[in-house]
């Protein structure tokens, strides 16, 4: 197990084999700013084994969309190419979208890689490209639960019922999609999480925790900031990182 020679100077973060040390940097930037920042309709932590590769993700349906009070959990893996390559995005919970295939999985042009394929119907600069990040990607999921793309349905079903919807008020597709919101109702009551109703809780503002953290950031002679999810990691893949350092194998 990696220890940090100062409480709270760095943090340890199991990675996949085959990553680079650059993807390593790029992702504990992206996470940590997304402990620190605000953020918009989701939340996210770190998976099984404290791997940074892979990212547990919370989604809540956006006030005034018929998504409104969803509980959305999401697996965001990242290949070892990143950010070079896309990451996937997998929901748990059961979806009625155009865009999202039967087992979870989210079809959007951000995550598709960056080739030249003029079969596909969508532009190169449409696609997956290195100045995108996990930001990014979940602010455009969140986006695609209200505005899909029928014309490049993942799921042929959804996509023909959301169709009849918009041209004729057929209301198949909202009870469908209102069914997935009451699934995922209770699982936040399981969970013992408070879903976000209006714009001003959807927005949502940094914890007291963190925002104290950050204030006080040097006035004890920390260099760093900790995070009570980040535990033990195997010694045979472990990264430490600090803000003005590289990340280093150990």
């Amino acid at each position: 197990m990696a220890r940090s020679n100062q409480p709270g100077s760095s943090r340890s973060y199991r990675a996949n084999s085959g990553i680079s040390n650059h993807a390593m940097r790029v992702l504990m930037n992206e996470y940590q700013n997304l402990q620190k920042e605000p953020m918009e309709g989701f939340k996210v932590k770190l998976g099984k084994d404290d791997n940074i590769c892979e990212w547990e993700v919370t989604i809540f349906g956006p006030p005034d969309t018929i998504y409104a009070g969803g509980y959305f959990r999401a697996l965001m893996k990242f290949p070892p190419e990143y950010p070079f390559q896309p990451p996937t995005v997998r929901f748990f919970n059961c979806l009625w979208h155009p865009n999202i295939y039967k087992n979870g999985t989210v079809c959007i042009s951000i995550l598709h890689p960056p080739t030249d394929d003029p079969h596909s119907g969508e532009l190169p600069c449409e696609r997956w490209n290195p100045t995108q990040n996990a930001h990014s990607v979940l602010m455009s999921v969140i986006s695609l639960l209200n505005e899909p793309n029928i014309n490049s349905a993942a799921n042929v079903e959804a996509s023909v019922t959301y169709r009849r919807w918009k041209e004729n008020g057929d209301p198949e597709y909202v009870h469908r999609v209102k069914e997935n919101v009451e699934s995922s109702r209770i699982e936040a009551v399981r969970d013992g999480v408070r879903i976000p109703t209006t714009i001003e809780d959807y927005c949502m503002k940094k914890s007291d925790s963190i925002t104290e953290a950050i204030s006080n950031k040097g006035s004890a002679g920390d260099s760093e900031i900790s995070y009570s999810d980040l535990g033990d990691i195997d010694e045979n893949s472990i990264y430490t990182f600090s803000d003005d350092e590289e990340p280093t194998g150990l």
